[in-house]
């Protein structure tokens, strides 16, 4: 039988004690690490997709701290417990998460005060991660190190990285903006409003969900060639104000009314709605009829989406959970580095407004609210009926489109008995206002519904 080395064997009036580096069943330290970092992630995931998930921007970021702070206090405690290498260290990120994450949860900042934070928390968590890599590499004897906490370590920098870059980025975005509309209080908060062109009946643009009154940047200019034309940005969004609280469809359609009146910009009105837009003007012409002349449904959502298209529930349910974590993951730069590329098409002006405002926090705070009000909104636009013999013209965007999505379209038609359905099989949903070609046309579907109200004459074919 082999005896063991002098090295390996415990004298005999010594007690089994965890973390001695002779106990025969110490733990491995490379399972803790991952096992510890795991265990907040997963706690992060939890909490944000089950009982926190949908809520405000601070409760979702506290929430996540505190479960990685959870994990970073199971790293400390484990290893001391459990293997002859404590990471005794690995309390400092423990507190300084879980101090950070409890205090946005109980002071609830609002989105200025997240503002003023997003100054100061990048410098400490550089500081952070250097700290905790030189300590790593002096307690850690493990290829652990190398496989889970440097990667970490590489996230959080990134993290701070891209929170420094989105806090200036914002700050030069809002001192170099050039805003050629006003803003107007309309009780409470205020809204901007941008009017171009000249004549009537004025048009006025009203954008999708989650979208500024940027981009309009073909249409608008478009339109004015032959009429007035209002574009404007619904609160919380673009140059306007956050409203004291979420709107639903009615709060957006009153604001708009209360807009146009204050701005002195006379009715009725073709109403143009894009996307989730569509919904908002068939709102404001079911509370308003004697302010709309026509309208025009740029590859609109039908009121019955709800009902009539399958799988759109669920996907609002999951997307009404996911924008929740947008306002925390654009204040950390995500938005602006995947936007970069985006939106390509539009106008150069344009298309810097719109990178600018779809990256902010601000965008994406307004957003997730939008979307937690949708289903709400849809429901209140099957109160419009009837549009009469108002003209009326929907054009729908056919490439990859969902299955159920046209039949729908054609549905809407039924509105006004002088109506027409355009059906583009080679333009998509955002191509028909961000590409110069497909908005030429949704702007000649426009110029058709202002000449047939000047004629007083039906819609005829193009």
């Amino acid at each position: 039988m082999t005896r063991p080395t002098t090295s390996e064997a415990r004298p005999p009036n010594e007690p089994f004690r965890p973390g001695n580096s002779r106990h025969p069943s110490k733990g491995h330290i490379g399972l803790i690490v991952a096992g510890s970092l795991l265990s907040g992630l997963v706690a992060a995931i939890v909490l944000v997709a089950g009982p926190l998930g949908g809520s405000q921007e601070h409760v979702i970021t506290g929430a996540v701290l505190l479960a990685f702070a959870f994990g970073w206090s199971l790293l400390a405690v484990l290893s001391t417990l459990w293997t002859d290498q404590p990471q005794r260290w690995a309390i400092v990120p423990a507190a300084f998460m879980g101090l950070f994450g409890a205090g946005l949860i109980v002071f609830a900042p609002d989105a200025r005060a997240l503002n003023v934070v997003s100054w100061v928390w990048p410098l400490p968590v550089f500081a952070l991660v250097v700290w905790m890599i030189a300590i790593a590499r002096l307690q850690l004897r493990s290829h652990a190190r190398r496989w889970f906490l440097y990667p970490v370590f590489g996230v959080l920098a990134l993290a701070g990285l891209g929170g420094a870059w989105q806090t200036v980025a914002a700050a030069v975005d809002r001192a170099s903006a050039v805003m050629p509309g006003q803003l107007i209080d309309v009780g409470g908060h205020r809204l901007y409003l941008h009017c171009t062109g000249s004549g009537s009946p004025t048009v006025v643009l009203q954008s999708g969900a989650g979208e500024s009154s940027a981009y309009w940047g073909w249409i608008a200019p478009a339109v004015a060639r032959d009429t007035r034309v209002c574009v404007y940005d619904r609160a919380g969004r673009g140059f306007s104000e956050p409203a004291p609280s979420p709107q639903d469809g009615i709060g957006a359609a009153t604001d708009l009314h209360t807009l146009l009146d204050r701005a002195h910009v006379a009715g009725p009105y073709v109403l143009v709605g894009h996307s989730s837009g569509g919904p908002y003007v068939q709102i404001f012409a079911a509370r308003y009829p004697d302010q709309v002349a026509g309208m025009v449904l740029l590859d609109g959502q039908s009121p019955n989406v709800l009902t009539k298209l399958p799988g759109f529930p669920a996907f609002l349910n999951t997307y009404r959970t996911a924008t929740a974590l947008f306002p925390s993951l654009a204040r950390i730069g995500v938005f602006r580095l995947v936007d970069l590329s985006s939106f390509g098409s539009l106008p150069p002006e344009a298309r810097d407004e719109e990178r600018a405002t779809q990256s902010s926090p601000e965008l994406a705070r307004s957003q997730h609210e939008e979307f937690a009000e949708l289903q709400t909104a849809l429901k209140q636009a099957q109160a419009l009926k009837s549009l009469g013999d108002k003209p009326l013209i929907v054009v729908t965007a056919a490439k990859d489109a969902p299955d159920g999505w046209l039949p729908l379209q054609d549905e809407m038609t039924k509105l006004s008995s002088n109506s027409m359905h355009r059906v583009l099989p080679n333009t998509t949903h955002a191509s028909l206002i961000e590409d110069r070609g497909d908005a030429a046309t949704a702007s000649q579907a426009i110029h058709d519904v202002v000449e047939s109200i000047r004629a007083g004459t039906p819609l005829t074919k193009p």
